[in-house]
């Protein structure tokens, strides 16, 4: 048994420890959740190594260094170990992203060695919603998107992500793993669209991270010629109906403090803002 304050890469045997970690905080947690669950502690599953952090022989927060580097209850201490161990292996992510109690402290060690970042994102309010709103009708067409429809479905979520971000996810290997991941949301039935008549998409979200305790539902995107109708709110309220239905008692997301109209959409449709994630883009 470890009996000092230290850090190390976890393993399998790790995993339920992890997981309770990871349970303290259900809501914030969902993304690495979801993967821990799937896959577990082994690094080539995962996508990522997960890094544990020890006080008196007990693990109390978490770093998952994958895609992304992802603080997990994280302490002021543990941050500063995560910052070391991350400055000693290199920038391997695309991106910085976690609550942004945590986020910011790391971000200011790690911006010495690993910076200028693309883009910044201080402030992204993370919102929740455990019900359905009583003054907000879903939109009958939004449905679940099938699995021959991929060729329907991709072009609007290369656009939703080049948006986003503010690059394309076709760069570097094609797409194949973007691909790969939006075809996998399709697969397990958690990918939605609105469809207007010529069957172009005019609205799609997905539910991404799930767990049995909380989802989260990600890639809202208007094509940019339907926006100002009003699809948003009722096509969210019809996401969040299979959300609550099949998937998790909570939902949740986040989305950027500039993007006003998406911020009134959800509200409308019942999100409350309960706290804060950020984001670092490289």
């Amino acid at each position: 048994m470890l009996t000092q304050t230290t850090s190390r890469v976890l393993e399998p045997s790790d995993l339920d420890a992890a997981l309770a970690v990871l349970d303290r905080e259900p809501v914030a947690n969902a993304f690495v959740t979801s993967r821990v669950q799937v896959a577990g502690l082994d690094p080539w599953r995962l996508g990522g190594e997960m890094w544990g952090w020890y006080e008196d022989g007990m693990l109390t927060s978490l770093c998952y260094a994958g895609a992304n580097l992802v603080p997990i209850c994280a302490t002021p201490r543990a941050i500063r170990a995560f910052a070391d161990r991350a400055r000693r292996a290199g920038r391997r992510c695309s991106s910085i992203v976690g609550p942004a109690d945590a986020t910011a402290p790391l971000w200011r060690l790690l911006e010495p060695s690993w910076g200028p970042a693309r883009e910044v994102r201080p402030h992204q309010p993370l919102m929740v919603t455990d019900h359905m709103p009583a003054d907000i009708a879903p939109d009958p067409y939004v449905r679940r998107i099938r699995k021959d429809e991929m060729e329907t479905i991709m072009p609007a979520c290369v656009a939703m992500f080049t948006e986003e971000v503010g690059v394309s996810p076709l760069a570097g290997d094609g797409g194949l793993l973007y691909q790969a991941r939006v075809a996998e949301l399709v697969g397990s039935g958690r990918s939605f669209a609105r469809l207007d008549q010529d069957g172009k998409v005019v609205f799609k979200a997905e539910i991404g991270a799930a767990t049995d305790r909380a989802c989260q539902i990600q890639g809202v995107w208007v094509a940019p010629e339907y926006r100002g109708q009003g699809l948003a709110a009722p096509g969210m309220a019809a996401v969040l109906r299979y959300a609550l239905a099949d998937v998790a008692p909570v939902v949740s997301l986040y989305v950027n403090d500039f993007n006003t109209a998406a911020r009134r959409a959800y509200r409308r449709v019942g999100f409350q803002e309960v706290g804060s994630f950020m984001s670092i883009l490289f």
